[in-house]
């Protein structure tokens, strides 16, 4: 388990903690945002333009949209450095 510092604020909030956990042995690394109740499994197989464009909108659904942008940019980052 990794943990990364955001930094981003959303409304008033700061985001800071986000957590990833890669499994290797199963392909896929799951990343939690707890200060917006937040969560998803990234499997290895799926394309990198995909992964971002779901990622983009399923963080839109929990913060404004260019939060979202800016956090999917981190977290893309991230699990490619793992």
């Amino acid at each position: 388990m990794k943990i990364r510092k955001a930094n981003i604020e959303n409304d008033g909030k700061l985001i800071t903690n986000v957590y990833l956990y890669e499994n290797k042995k199963e392909e896929y690394t799951m990343v939690a945002i707890p200060d917006i109740e937040w969560s998803t499994v990234i499997p290895y197989v799926e394309d990198r333009t995909k992964r971002s464009m779901r990622l983009a909108k399923s963080l839109e659904k929990h913060v404004e949209p260019q939060v979202a942008i800016q956090l999917t940019s981190k977290i893309m980052q991230w699990v490619y450095e793992m």
